[in-house]
């Protein structure tokens, strides 16, 4: 009998994995993890909210993983007179044709950096929802469908609050992930320098897989097994946010599929057809902190998600997978 973790076909797709990150870490060093976090959200078809100071190499980060899967590139920057029809398209009477064409906005696209989304009006923010739900966009009654891969990182500054939008429970719910990136250490610092004199590292960076190999991976994530104890484990864990005292608005069920797709993708990129409860523990901050809303009496109180997260990791049992199937 073919054992379900069979490691066969993860061998031909996993140097395809490494390419990736090899590429994207020309430009940005010393953030391997991140890099294959935000790998795991494009594998899981999820997007990517950044939250970081300026300066940091957020651009180039998306930039080069647009580079390296050939895949179109747009940068929205979000500011506080942007409208919703310039992030989705419009429609313009063309008076030749006596009929209205539509212009496509710079969401249809491939890859979507959404620079300092906080900056823009709700409304605008709002236009982005459909795209990352439901992978289409609504002009004037008409539907449009996105071209696959789509993936937008969305960003926004920590410290500068001042004439900012800060985005709804709804919309921080249709991110994936919630990341940060932070200061490089004086000896990648260094390196960074180094690596610019001459010319910037992006443009070193080439394509490795295609968009079609691209497709391939999204569907070959999906084929990771995922043991019945694994995912009593996560409903446990996802469960267990909506208990505390402390807690206004716990994980929605979103928040279970975000921690079962993105375990799946992480073994994935760690080489295994298989999830562990280690995979797991390691997301739960990363795929439920934002989706979690504290009440005021815990804020005052100075409580943290994260905090909060670390408490329920270590209440609740962590599965035994079976011996056999760790092999």
């Amino acid at each position: 009998m073919k054992s379900i973790y069979s490691t066969q076909s993860l061998d031909r797709l996993q140097p395809q994995i490494a390419e990736v990150i090899e590429q994207v870490e020309r430009v940005i060093i010393g953030k391997r993890e991140t890099i294959q976090l935000c790998l795991v959200a494009l594998l899981c078809r999820g997007h990517v909210l950044l939250e970081d100071v300026p300066g940091v190499g957020k651009t180039m980060l998306v930039k080069a993983l647009a580079k390296s899967m050939g895949c179109d590139f747009r940068r929205i920057q979000f500011t506080p007179d942007l409208l919703p029809s310039d992030v989705t398209g419009f429609s313009v009477y063309n008076q030749k044709t006596l009929q209205f064409e539509f212009r496509p906005g710079p969401v249809m696209s491939h890859v979507v950096l959404a620079d300092e989304i906080n900056r823009t009006s709700p409304k605008t923010q709002a236009a982005l929802l459909e795209a990352l739900e439901e992978g289409c966009v609504t002009v004037d009654g008409d539907t449009y469908e996105l071209e696959q891969p789509f993936f937008v990182m969305a960003t926004q500054n920590p410290i500068e609050y001042e004439g900012t939008f800060p985005l709804p429970e709804a919309q921080l719910d249709r991110f994936l992930l919630k990341l940060r990136l932070g200061y490089p250490d004086a000896a990648q610092e260094a390196e960074v320098l180094t690596r610019i004199q001459h010319h910037h590292p992006i443009e070193d960076v080439c394509e490795v897989i295609s968009r079609r190999e691209l497709l391939h991976l999204q569907e070959e994530v999906r084929k990771v097994h995922v043991d019945a104890s694994i995912i009593d484990y996560i409903v446990e864990v996802v469960q267990a946010t909506r208990t505390p005292d402390a807690v206004y608005l716990g994980a929605s069920p979103r928040g279970s599929i975000a921690l079962f797709r993105t375990a799946q993708a992480w073994a994935f990129v760690q080489g295994r057809s298989y999830v562990i409860p280690d995979d797991v523990k390691k997301l739960v901050p990363l795929t439920l902190a934002h989706r979690i809303i504290l009440n005021s009496e815990a804020r005052l109180r100075g409580t943290h998600v994260e905090g909060l997260l670390k408490q329920i990791l270590s209440r609740v049992r962590v599965p035994v997978l079976p011996q056999e199937r760790k092999g």
